[in-house]
């Protein structure tokens, strides 16, 4: 069995308006959920906020200095001899992103918004709706 770890985080600007992320069609053909937040897998031997610090600048070229609250942790078991556990955290952060080549839009959303969305992402839509996010 292959484990892999992978971090997310949900941004929130001074708007109190959360950072989604659309994923490119051609990148992710395969999986559910076009608006995803930021982040992706570790690399091992890094501290965990390392790369999620690594993540938000590959992703979005925002530069991370705030806290880090963990606020979930959650299996994913989707594809066979892998197990994937996802660590996601909220954090502030202020600027406007430059997306990479992995996704074609951003947009800001209220909390309310995110809990409506059409196309978010499976996991995070778990988190939104165990009331895990203030």
């Amino acid at each position: 069995m292959d484990l892999q770890v992978g971090v997310k985080i949900l941004l929130r600007n001074s708007e109190d308006k959360y950072l989604l992320l659309r994923r490119s069609r051609d990148k992710y053909k395969d999986v559910k959920g076009e608006w995803d937040i930021v982040g992706g897998r570790i690399d091992p031997g890094t501290p965990l906020l390392d790369n999620l610090k690594r993540e938000i600048k590959e992703e979005t070229a925002l530069d991370f200095n705030g806290e880090a609250k963990l606020i979930a942790a959650q299996d994913i078991l989707r594809i066979p001899g892998r197990h994937v556990v996802r660590l996601t955290y909220t954090g502030f952060i202020s600027g406007e992103p430059q997306l990479d080549e992995e996704h074609t839009d951003y947009k800001w959303f209220a909390l309310e918004e995110l809990k409506n969305l059409d196309g978010l992402d499976m996991y995070l839509k778990e988190i939104l709706y165990a009331g895990l996010i203030d």
